[in-house]
């Protein structure tokens, strides 16, 4: 149809019918479960980590989940393997603990680790989950309703921070100083050159004697490791030797002047012993050469000085004849022979002078009287006067000391 000027007429539905009917499906999909509805982060979303049908939970507490909201992913080695259910700040603590549904097929040790990552550098973040280090064995299972604690937990860095760091440095850091430090080293270095050279080479020897001495090294530090050690154990005795050293210290602090006087003294005496020494040494080296031939001749002796030694302090009793009483006593049986006659024989044997009268034969010391040596009561006839018509006696020949029946004591019992 067309107005009255001509103009067509366009049909127009009123607004207000287009509204509820846009709204009617809202509120019918909605109207199902509106009283599990939790805002918009509690509805699925397409292509998440597919959890299974009986997956398992597993709680980590943080002390920063920067802005990790439900639903984001949990991966291992950069896979999906579950998705984050719940952020929540703890009740006893100002920890966030974050609940992750796992893959019931997934299995983690029980020293697992928990990391907040960043996809991308604006991308979403994410919870990695890692095992535990290669000093670290794993042990157990990580299991439904098993809790990662916040020592095993941590977060990248933010984005905001790497700017933050990278604008520190370029604006408030050295950066700018770099120029001046060259030019401070080219001043340093110019005309220098062999000095600095001679310099980085007598390093390099050294490193290279440090390099070839580590072994050496080494054990020497093992060594003052180990002394370090036994100091450490002999801790309390060190102390007990430093505590009771403190009196005697006191007492020669006390006795310091008395110490002096007694250097000085011995400084004196070392002096004079000194010149006593030099004026002595012609007579010591001539009293050694005097005593050589003496200690010589003991050294020559050897064994049979000691032996004659213990005859002597034994006698007359041997070691053998001592090792013989089997008791604390024995009996001694002497024959003792009193002859006078057999006396006088032994006696006569003798080498060696009963008398010895200086300037006089052992023939001349004493005048011949002879004397019956068998009994006998009639006296010795006196000797005959000689006459003149006697002839005067042949010279008898002298009697030799060692002849049987002679001797010092020869003239008192008369001889054949």
């Amino acid at each position: 149809m067309a107005k009255a000027d001509g103009s067509p007429r366009t049909n127009r539905r009123p607004r207000s019918a287009v509204v509820p009917v846009l709204l009617a499906p809202l509120l019918l999909t909605a109207g199902c479960g509106l009283g599990d509805f939790e805002g918009v982060h509690s509805m699925p979303l397409p292509g998440g980590a597919d959890v299974g049908s009986d997956p398992y939970t597993v709680e980590a507490r943080f002390d920063d989940v920067t802005d990790l909201v439900p639903n984001a992913g949990v991966q291992v080695n950069d896979v999906p393997v579950g998705r984050v259910s719940e952020v929540d700040l703890g009740d006893d603590s100002w920890q966030a603990e974050v609940t992750m549904l796992v893959h019931s097929k997934v299995d983690l040790p029980e020293n697992a680790l928990a990391r907040i990552e960043q996809s991308s550098l604006l991308g979403e973040k994410y919870v990695e989950l890692y095992p535990p280090p290669e000093t670290e064995r794993p042990t157990g299972s990580l299991g439904d309703g098993d809790v990662i604690p916040i020592e095993r937990t941590g977060r990248g860095p933010e984005v905001e921070e790497v700017l933050g760091a990278l604008s520190l440095l370029l604006n408030g850091g050295a950066i700018g100083k770099v120029h001046n430090i060259a030019s401070e080293l080219n001043e340093a270095l110019d005309g220098r050159e062999a000095e600095v050279r001679g310099l980085l080479d007598n390093m390099n020897q050294l490193v290279g004697e440090l390099d070839a001495n580590k072994d050496e090294i080494t054990a020497a530090l093992d060594s003052v490791n180990r002394l370090s050690a036994t100091l450490r154990r002999q801790r309390d005795n060190i102390d007990t030797a430093l505590t009771d050293l403190r009196p005697g210290l006191e007492v020669l602090n006390n006795q310091r002047e008395q110490l002096v006087t007694m250097l000085e003294s011995l400084d004196r005496l070392s002096g004079v012993a000194t010149e006593v020494v030099n004026q002595t040494k012609q007579d010591v080296l001539h009293n050694l050469r005097q005593l050589q031939p003496v200690l010589r001749n003991l050294a020559a002796a050897g064994s049979d000085l000691p032996k004659s030694l213990e005859v002597l302090l034994t006698y007359p009793f041997t070691d053998s004849a001592v090792q013989g009483v089997k008791g604390d006593y024995t009996n001694l049986y002497i024959d003792a022979d009193l002859n006078l006659s057999r006396i006088a024989e032994n006696l006569g044997r003798s080498r060696q002078p009963l008398i010895d009268l200086p300037g006089e034969s052992s023939s001349s010391q004493l005048p011949d009287l002879p004397l019956p040596l068998s009994g006998g009561d009639s006296a010795p006839a006196p000797p005959e006067e000689p006459t003149e018509d006697a002839p005067e006696p042949e010279d008898e020949p002298q009697r030799k000391p060692d002849s049987g029946g002679d001797g010092p004591l020869g003239f008192l019992f008369g001889g054949d």
